[in-house]
C-alpha cells in the first residue's frame, strides 16, 4: 500500500508555486504608490488620540448618565433598604469608573504631549 505524503505531492510543483508568488510580490512592489504625508507622524498621532478621547468621553458620559438614571430609578422604586443600598453603591461605582476612564483619557490626550521633549539627552551638554 502506497502512502501519499504532503511532500511527495507538493515537491515537484514547489518551484512553480515559488516563482508565481515571487512574481506577484514583485508586481505588488512596483505598483505601490508612495504617499507623502503633510504632517509628521507625531502630529497625526496627537490629533488621532485627541479625537479618540473626545469620542470616548462623549460616549462614556452618555452611558454614565443613562446608567445613573437606571440606578436612581431602581433605588426609588425598590421596596426594601437592601436594594436601595445596592442601587446607591452601583451609582457610586458608575461615577468612579467614569472619572477614571475620562481621567486616563485626558491625561493621555492633553498632559503626556506636554512632556514629550523633556526626556531627551543632548550630546556634549
Amino acid at each position: 500500500m502506497k502512502h501519499h505524503f504532503f511532500q511527495d505531492r507538493l515537491g515537484p510543483r514547489l518551484p512553480r508555486y515559488y516563482s508565481r508568488i515571487m512574481t506577484l510580490v514583485i508586481i505588488c512592489a512596483f505598483l505601490t504608490v508612495p504617499a507623502y504625508a503633510v504632517e509628521d507622524l507625531f502630529a497625526v498621532a496627537k490629533t488621532i488620540i485627541i479625537d479618540l478621547y473626545t469620542q470616548i468621553a462623549g460616549i462614556s458620559t452618555v452611558l454614565a448618565g443613562l446608567m445613573s438614571a437606571v440606578a436612581v430609578i431602581g433605588a426609588k422604586l425598590s421596596n426594601n433598604q437592601h436594594k436601595v443600598d445596592q442601587a446607591w453603591d452601583w451609582l457610586k461605582r458608575i461615577w468612579i469608573c467614569w472619572a477614571i476612564i475620562n481621567g486616563i483619557g485626558a491625561f493621555i490626550a492633553y498632559i503626556v504631549p506636554k512632556f514629550s521633549g523633556l526626556a531627551t539627552l543632548t550630546p556634549g551638554g
